[in-house]
């Protein structure tokens, strides 16, 4: 009996050798998992919650191994007198140790189910099951292990330069470690900032450019003259790219637009310029502008400039809804500035979508602005997400923005937009940071449904500039500000949608609402990214014709709505 209690002991304390389990880390692991589990702004389910959950998990081992590092650094030493306890002292504290992590994982991901459901009732989606949520633990397990064990590789390659800067150039063993985690650092920035992040986003370019090349097989080329990309434009077909493609030869036509309205409509104009449309030196805003000139869009009723998201996309249901609403009598410019993604595009072209913003409105602006004012049609200004960034960076602020536009609609505004953040910062006392109301409502108002337009009930003087937002879009509400501030938006009473067990902790809601940004768009209308055919209350809102009523609305939208639902499965 001894010996096989003596041979237990030994394959225990091997186990441990190989593990290398530090208790302190595990502890501070389990805490930061709790948190990870924690309401969000949108639902998750169990697979995207573990990868998150083992991420976070992995970061708290990290600290609380620095933490019990810098126990025995410091406070050790002093604590001499005191006798070590009793191997089975040890064992009993670590059994408790790993006994209670695994608990309380268990425990909270339950109550993690109960919040999940919650979120999606608040959502009109579908809840989880807890039974199925338990799956987030075994998956955040070995994802935190993956990324432990991608750490301590790391760190037996700062192991590997401490022993050379020691041999080699003679840097003493004690500053050693350091200097080689320095090497491994410089290394690391320079490589990321410089050849690997241009590698990463030329590959990401050239790879998302292939899908630019490509055309839906349900996008024809036009033919009506109104359009670009048929036989009479300027830009021509092949150069448009994907987005370009789908956009110019889908939308509705006269006879539609007529069968909707009851009334007769014109053949609404759709200009769009691709990043390949422009020759040699050829301005690709200017390319835009002679569009409009050639298509005789400066002699409709409305003119709409549309700043694209990432690739070039247009959202139909904004476009399509401005057409309706004018009987076609309506053109609408768009450009590209770029093949990435919407994400890719905001940590790579940020700048290039405010660029090509500024440039494009500039251009079409100064054709526009040459017209005698009696012939000139109603100017609006567009974009959604990062295309209202690069709409925003057109104007110097509200006075130039006043001056120039007849009206502007933004819809999904990230954190970062300029204008954004001057109006919701300035707000007025009493109002709240995710309905926030700027000067009594004066020019500016803000909505995340078709009744918030209509507050206040002050006047809203024309030209109308309106924001749409919902409490529950991480774009609109992800900041690095959450590092280290609690934002208004989680201390003032929440939106409708957000949960109300959501709270703010240090780093951890940053990851959480950074983690949300990937799901946005995963939820039903009306709630995350989702904006649905709240743009066509917004336009009404901001520049409705005369003859603008509630059956005509009606209709309209559950036009746009059904055409949506049918592109989404052709495209």
């Amino acid at each position: 009996m001894t010996k096989l209690r003596a041979r237990g002991v030994v394959l225990v304390r091997r186990a441990e050798d190989i593990i290398d389990l530090n208790y302190a880390g595990l502890v501070v692991a389990t805490v930061f998992f709790a948190l990870s589990v924690t309401p969000s702004l949108l639902p998750r389910d169990w697979l995207f919650q573990g990868l998150i959950s083992g991420i976070n998990a992995a970061l708290g081992y990290g600290v609380g191994c620095v933490l019990e590092w810098l126990f025995r650094l410091w406070v050790r030493p002093r604590l001499t007198r005191i006798p070590p306890p009793p191997t089975w002292v040890r064992y009993a504290v670590k059994s408790a140790i790993l006994f209670t992590a695994a608990l309380s994982a268990a425990l909270m991901l339950v109550q993690s189910a109960r919040w999940q459901r919650e979120i999606t009732a608040l959502m009109g989606m579908e809840g989880t099951t807890t039974p199925a949520y338990l799956r987030t633990g075994l998956l955040s397990l070995a994802v935190g292990v993956a990324v432990v064990s991608v750490y301590r590789t790391v760190r037996e390659i700062i192991r590997f330069f401490a022993r050379l800067l020691n041999q080699w150039v003679r840097v003493p063993r004690e500053l050693a470690p350091a200097a080689g985690f320095l090497v491994l650092v410089l290394l690391a920035v320079t490589i990321f900032n410089g050849v690997a992040s241009r590698a990463f986003f030329a590959v990401a370019n050239s790879a998302f450019s292939v899908r630019n090349d490509h055309t839906s097989a349900n996008a024809i080329q036009p033919v009506q003259p109104e359009r670009s990309g048929s036989p009479a434009s300027l830009a021509k077909w092949e150069t448009l790219g994907y987005e370009g493609r789908w956009f110019v030869s889908h939308g509705p036509t006269a006879s539609k637009i007529g069968e909707v309205t009851g009334k007769p409509a014109r053949e609404p104009i759709r200009a769009y310029v691709g990043l390949e449309s422009a020759k040699g030196d050829e301005d690709p805003a200017e390319l835009a502008a002679a569009e409009l000139e050639r298509t005789g869009a400066f002699d409709r009723k409305v003119l709409v400039v549309m700043t694209t998201t990432g690739t070039g996309w247009v959202n139909a249901m904004a476009a399509g809804a401005i057409e309706y609403m004018y009987g076609g009598d309506s053109a609408i410019v768009a450009s590209q500035y770029s093949y990435l993604p919407s994400v890719l595009s905001f940590l790579a072209d940020r700048g290039k979508a405010m660029t090509a913003g500024r440039a494009m409105f500039d251009a079409i602006y100064r054709h526009w602005s040459a017209r005698p004012r009696e012939q000139r049609p109603k100017l609006l200004v567009y974009g959604e997400s990062l295309g209202s960034q690069g709409s925003e960076a057109a104007f110097d602020g509200l006075a130039d923005l006043r001056t120039k536009v007849d009206g502007a609609l933004w819809v999904g505004p990230p954190n970062s937009n300029r204008l954004w953040q001057q109006f919701v910062s300035r707000r007025d006392p009493g109002s709240r940071e995710v309905q926030p109301v700027y000067a009594d409502g004066l020019v500016v108002r803000f909505a995340s449904d078709s009744a918030d337009l209509a507050r206040p009930s002050t006047e809203w003087r024309p030209p109308r500039i309106a924001y749409l937002q919902h409490a529950s879009d991480p774009i609109v509400w992800w900041s690095t500000d959450l590092i280290f501030s609690q934002p208004d938006w989680l201390s003032e009473p929440r939106g409708a949608d957000v949960s109300s067990q959501m709270r703010w902790w240090p780093f951890v809601t940053f990851w959480q609402v950074a983690a949300d940004l990937t799901n946005a768009q995963g939820v039903t209308d009306g709630h995350g990214h989702r904006y649905g055919s709240l743009v066509l209350d917004g336009w009404a809102a901001i520049a409705a014709p005369p003859d603008w009523n509630a059956g005509l609305s009606d209709r309209i939208r559950a036009e746009i709505e059904a055409t949506e639902d049918f592109e989404r499965k052709i495209k």
